[in-house]
């Protein structure tokens, strides 16, 4: 790619082959990305090397730097630790960022004489002093575990005392031990707090002989109140505890299993959360991808654990992350958690049978995640389909508002069952009433021909047109790039007609249209782009659908 002037060639030069961050500038004085490094001068001047084909990003983004600055440190661990904060201080537009994480809720510890348990939205240096448990990506389980801790842990929960001389109605039902009114010691108050952070850090067994050391020392100084009150403390978690699957035999497993699935512009993580060999809890996030950039996935994996595990309390680390593929850098990431929890961290890929079915759950419950994001993003299709459509207009220089859509598929394995499919869109929504499979007549045995099988299921199709048997679409989406729109349009001008008709192609998600060089290019995060999409796979899954109806029934005969 080389470098952009003089100027930018002299600043690599100058970086010191130290570990540390550094900061990208554009025209604007604007920070557009920060990284990382053991050695910076190594891995900047990597930026400028090459031509960077095989990642957009890089091609996008490394012209557009105008300035770079950088900040040693003493080692990659604090180089790690700063790029953080320094991201989510600036936000640049090319580093990948949990999305909407600030809207998740913590559990707040307050760091008080006598602590409270609090709902938060974020940890920052401007929050509340103390420690945070989180986040919370179901906000309904959250509310569910509050009411648990309320139950078990009688804690204050007013920041002022109600009244001067007697408790408020909190001590009268069991849900404070009201050390406004001195009813508890600092000694009691401080074991009460000890078992909530056990509680919150899914250390529940561990708990269990906390309290029942308790219970015991409570009996023999003949307070049977107290006893008692440990004793429905312990039934209470006990009863958690049924509700959490056994997944894992040994009770010292503490092990987080990471799941990703992506679907082009969106990828989605889950973290199920297994602590003393029972699953508790489970975290879902999302990012936006910066452009279609297959090499992103390793930096959303260090993304995640960076962003996520540095909010945790370090006796919330696991002992274990298990991935499906380890990543880059991984061994500076192991030492940063191992030091944090004070021994021995690994993260590995899935090897064993167990391993590799939590990790199988763990996808599960992202793409039932992707899945949920989809049907939001489609809802919002439905609601602004009047400005989308008028984009698509302009921008595709269709001749008529895009109400009704239309788009084809081949599919067949190596010339074999050859099939096609068309899917019909009205008004961004799918209308599988006017789905429509094609068993192709034309294509002979193990023949892999798409633009002959496109060819004839798109003559039967224009034919009826033509014929005034169907109404013709607004707009017709053809999967494929340049080589197949034009063979489209010579089909559709043997029966002269005129149609808005457009290509999809796949690798950069590029628009062609007739008669025209260079293509189209939808925004990323676009509704437009993710409609297109949308019809796109629809089409693609519905061929594939009837490709293997067509294999089976092939095989039985």
């Amino acid at each position: 790619m080389g470098f952009k002037n003089e100027k930018i060639k002299q600043q690599v030069k100058l970086m010191p082959k130290l570990p540390g961050c550094y900061q990208y500038y554009d025209k604007n004085n604007e920070i557009i990305y920060i990284g990382k490094a053991k050695n910076l001068y190594n891995r900047v001047n990597s930026y400028f090397v090459g031509d960077k084909k095989d990642s957009p990003k890089l091609q996008v983004m490394v012209p557009q730097i105008e300035r770079i600055e950088c900040i040693v440190v003493n080692s990659e661990i604090e180089a790690l630790i700063l790029e953080n904060e320094l991201i989510k201080k600036h936000k640049p537009k090319y580093n990948i960022l949990l999305k909407d994480d600030k809207k998740f809720p913590y559990f707040l510890i307050t760091k008080e004489d006598y602590p409270r348990i609090l709902v938060v939205r974020k940890a920052n240096k401007n929050a509340l002093k103390g420690k945070y448990y989180g986040p919370y990506t179901d906000s309904r389980a959250m509310w569910a575990t509050l009411e648990v801790i309320n139950k078990i842990f009688p804690l204050k929960k007013c920041n002022h005392p109600k009244y001067k001389s007697r408790p408020c109605l909190y001590y009268d039902i069991g849900q404070c031990s009201a050390p406004c009114q001195k009813k508890v010691t600092v000694d009691q108050y401080k074991e009460i707090i000890k078992g909530a952070e056990l509680f919150l850090s899914g250390k529940r067994k561990e708990l269990i002989k906390t309290l029942k050391k308790e219970m015991e020392k409570a009996s023999e100084k003949q307070d049977f109140e107290r006893a008692l009150l440990f004793r429905n403390s312990i039934l209470d978690i006990e009863k958690t505890l049924e509700k959490q699957s056994v997944v894992i035999e040994s009770q010292s497993a503490n092990y987080d299993y990471i799941g990703i699935v992506s679907s082009k512009n969106l990828i989605c993580i889950c973290i199920l959360q297994i602590r003393q060999g029972r699953l508790i809890n489970k975290k879902d996030f999302s990012f936006s991808q910066i452009l279609d950039d297959s090499k992103n996935l390793d930096e959303i994996i260090q993304s995640t654990i960076r962003e996520y595990y540095i909010i945790l309390n370090d006796e919330q680390i696991p002992d274990r992350i298990i991935l499906e593929e380890t990543f880059k850098d991984i061994d500076i990431y192991r030492k940063w958690l191992s030091l944090r929890l004070n021994k021995e961290v690994s993260i590995i890929k899935a090897t064993t049978k167990k391993d590799k079915e939590l990790l199988l759950l763990a996808q599960k419950n992202a793409n039932y995640n992707l899945e949920q994001i989809k049907l939001k993003e489609l809802a919002n299709i439905q609601n602004d389909y009047n400005e989308i459509g008028c984009y698509l207009q302009e921008k595709l220089k269709l001749t008529t508002f895009p109400h009704t859509i239309e788009c084809y598929d081949i599919s067949h394995i190596q010339g074999t069952n050859t099939v096609a499919s068309g899917v019909f869109f009205e008004n961004g929504q799918p209308k599988k009433s006017k789905y429509r499979k094609y068993k192709l007549k034309t294509i002979e045995k193990g023949e892999v021909d798409d633009f002959k099988s496109m060819r004839e299921i798109l003559t039967r199709r224009f034919k009826r047109i033509k014929n005034n048997q169907i109404p013709p679409p607004d707009l017709i989406i053809i999967d494929g790039g340049k080589g197949q729109l034009s063979a489209v349009i010579g089909i559709l001008n043997e029966f002269d007609l005129k149609l808005n008709i457009v290509s999809l192609a796949k690798r950069e998600e590029e628009v062609f249209l007739p008669h025209q060089k260079n293509p189209v290019i939808l925004a990323q995060n676009s509704a437009a782009l993710h409609l297109f999409q949308r019809i796109r796979d629809e089409a693609h899954r519905f061929a594939i659908t009837f490709h293997r109806q067509q294999r089976s029934k092939t095989m039985l005969e």
